[in-house]
């Protein structure tokens, strides 16, 4: 469609009053010039969306006014407010980007195309599409912050408005204005946001419940208002007497809050009601530190219970002063102290004294903290192929709860709780990650996996040789340590695979008097073709990870060269294929066995896990060599590295310090214990089984005679059997 002529000047043309009410809005803090480009967005966008209505019946053009009134009320510059108004129009009408970019420039065009779901592309299913819609709109965010707070202001108005959806619609939104929606609002600072999504959602998706907790808080608010006022007064006149400018406001529990509170903490109502909130607000960080003193003295602070959110801010920006009090009706007081300012951030977030800047300019700290968490998102996305996959990730970083930590330079990291050391080493680089072997926690020395808290100092040891191992991914809980994780494994993977591909395709042509180096460029380019693959690499990954037969491949590659010298392979044995233990990324260890090296070993191709490495005498083998096709002849190579899954049973004699003493033995013998649990026990016997890891055969054989000497053990022996 075309852009209607600008003939008749926009201050003329008349609006409806719910576009006046907006107009005034931002008349208070905009130019007329940029009213009036306001009101020009409106006569396009009710052009563009003529004839269309909302669920309710309403003209389609009130719902992206009444988005630009939310930002409005937040101070928003007028390109956003445009592109709210604006935000639906290239996904629903004719409009075109070209006609918004000459109309209202490559700002506000950018802006309406980062909000832009991908409706229009093709997608496995409804999940994978809204996926790549919010990668899309991740992206667009880490070049434009005001992308979130136009998506944001129109979730919110739609949560506003989901009455008119039918039942299962309004479930879905409000799921998943829960866990995502909201939490990015948290995570951005914009707690007023945040709160009212919560509470819409909560209200759609458990109406019952929502309606329960509602009257339950405004009941137990009617009974202590009294208690709460005198607490008001007492700590206002506190704050005067001690001349310093502030105000107490009390502060009430949402009901999502205490829903939340009351599932996964498993606390009653009564429990979460029987505290007392409040707010200081005062001038200046010192008058903070100042009040907290003044409220000390005023009534006794709970031990363990204080925290500088000044000095330390949270990641979002957030900046605040918490403590716990013992109060006069004997229920704790939790009081917040902070400045006008941090209230405004506190309640705003990155939109808080809004004022656009350039990547050479200067923003607010919540605004820079939010930009490099956008940033790590962009990274993250670009090594993650699956959409899905990427949204996981985001939602295990949206997690609300945080542990500050610091190197020993002084830097500060947020992290989100239950966060390892491992993570710690991602979250300073990726390359410190890779390498990391251990770490030290306030100068000790602890593994990778420990968890960390709060106020802790922590520093990477690394070491050129160490490389992730699939263990991690058990390890961390960030995404950007999960991505990059597995990152390194998919590439060792490939590279593993290409390589032991290769070796059992040769052994195959070799069996049928061939190698693949002779197979000419064009039968392999034309069986390649036949069976859709692009490259060589691909078809020797596939024969590594068991998804095809290397006879089966040989034989079609011998068959498209055509009659040849006939070879007697009677007589030919071919060669086995050495391993050593590395090759991690194809190969595995039955765990019905646990083969060592040094043991007899036969392989067993696995469709897409590779090659199933297992003893010669596992009694899985019999079974096995119904499928040759599958059995791959496999021996340990003479250097091999590394550590190994052992079990031994053993039986003792049951008396105290039993277990102590056989522990002392294997560890004595340079052997980790894994686990260890009782098969058997009675009052004089007992039969424990040892999980252990051992570098060979011999090594074991050593582990086990330290045990038969310890004068306990009545017999050892490796299981199974």
């Amino acid at each position: 469609m075309e852009v209607i002529p600008a003939i008749v000047p926009v201050d003329d043309i008349p609006v409806p009053p719910y576009v006046q009410a907006l107009e005034e809005r931002v008349g208070g803090y905009l130019p007329h010039a940029q009213v009036m480009r306001i009101r020009r967005a409106y006569i396009v966008g009710a052009e563009a969306h003529a004839g269309q209505t909302r669920k309710s019946g309403e003209p389609y053009i009130t719902h992206p006014v009444a988005v630009a009134h939310i930002l409005a009320e937040l101070g928003l510059d007028a390109e956003t407010i445009i592109a709210a108004i604006l935000h639906d129009t290239l996904e629903d009408t004719k409009l075109g980007r070209a006609e918004l970019e000459s109309e209202f420039g490559v700002a506000v065009a950018e802006l309406v195309d980062g909000v832009t779901k991908l409706d229009k592309m093709r997608f496995s299913s409804r999940q994978e599409a809204d996926a790549e819609s919010f990668r899309k709109m991740l992206l667009a965010m880490a070049r434009d912050l005001r992308v979130i707070l136009i998506k944001l202001s129109d979730r919110l108005h739609n949560m506003r408005t989901l009455g008119a959806k039918d039942a299962e619609s309004r479930r879905r939104i409000a799921r998943e204005t829960l866990e995502i929606y909201a939490p990015i609002a948290q995570r951005l600072g914009m707690n007023k946001f945040k709160a009212e999504l919560q509470d819409l959602g909560f209200r759609a998706l458990y109406p019952d419940r929502h309606r329960v907790i509602g009257e339950r808080i405004r009941a137990a608010l009617g009974n202590r208002r009294e208690a709460m006022a005198k607490i008001e007064m007492a700590l206002e006149a506190r704050l005067a007497a001690e001349k310093i400018p502030g105000r107490a406001v009390s502060r009430i529990k949402s009901a999502w809050s205490i829903y939340s509170k009351m599932r996964n903490e498993h606390k009653t109502f009564a429990q979460l009601m029987d505290v007392y909130g409040f707010r200081v607000i005062t001038d200046s960080a010192m008058h903070c530190y100042q009040a907290l003193g003044a409220v000390h003295g005023l009534y006794k602070p709970v031990d363990s219970r204080f925290k500088d959110f000044i000095a330390i801010p949270k990641a979002n920006g957030y900046q605040s002063l918490h403590t716990v009090l013992l109060g006069p009706f004997g229920a704790p007081i939790e009081i917040q102290i902070r400045t006008s300012e941090m209230e405004s951030v506190a309640e705003r977030g990155v939109a808080a004294h809004w004022a656009y800047k350039s990547d050479s300019g200067p923003a607010n700290s919540a605004q820079a903290r939010a930009r490099e968490w956008l940033s790590a998102l962009a990274d993250s996305q670009a090594n993650t192929p699956s959409a899905s996959e990427f949204l996981e990730n985001v939602k295990i970083d949206l997690f609300p709860d945080e542990v500050y930590l610091f190197t020993p330079r002084g830097e500060i990291f947020s992290l989100p709780r239950n966060a390892t050391a491992l993570d710690f080493a991602y979250a300073v680089h990726t390359d410190v990650g890779d390498h990391a072997v251990a770490a030290r926690v306030d100068k000790k020395l602890v593994p990778l996996r420990t968890r960390l808290t709060s106020g802790q100092q922590v520093e990477i040891i690394t070491a050129p040789s160490a490389v992730p191992n699939p263990a991690w991914l058990e390890a961390v809980v960030t995404g950007k340590a999960r991505t990059a994780i597995r990152q390194y494994l998919k590439h060792l993977q490939h590279e593993d695979a290409v390589d032991f591909g290769h070796r059992m395709l040769d052994r195959a042509l070799d069996a049928r008097g061939m190698n693949l180096d002779a197979v000419p460029a064009k039968t392999l380019d034309r069986f390649l073709e036949e069976a859709k693959l692009k490259r060589l690499e691909e078809l020797l990954s596939e024969i590594a990870l068991g998804n095809r037969m290397p006879d089966q491949v040989a034989a079609q590659l011998v068959a498209l060269l055509g009659p040849r010298e006939e070879v007697d392979t009677s007589t030919h044995v071919a060669e086995k294929i050495r391993i050593s233990g590395a090759e991690r990324g194809v190969l595995s260890f039955g765990n019905c066995c646990h083969p060592l090296p040094g043991d007899e070993i036969i392989g067993y191709l696995s469709s897409g896990k590779g090659i199933v490495v297992h003893r010669v005498e596992c009694p899985n083998v019999v079974e096995f060599r119904k499928s040759p096709e599958r059995c791959v002849a496999i021996e340990w190579d003479r250097d091999v590295t590394g550590d190994y899954r052992a079990e031994l049973r053993i039986e003792v004699l049951n008396r105290p310090g039993v277990l102590a003493t056989v522990a002392a033995a294997i560890a004595a013998a340079d052997s980790n214990i894994e686990n260890v649990e009782y098969i058997e026990r009675d009052s004089t016997a007992a039969t424990l089984l040892f999980a252990i890891e051992v570098k060979n055969r011999k090594h074991l054989a050593d582990v086990m005679r330290r045990v038969r000497r310890t004068g306990v053990v009545s017999g050892v022996y490796r299981h199974p059997l």
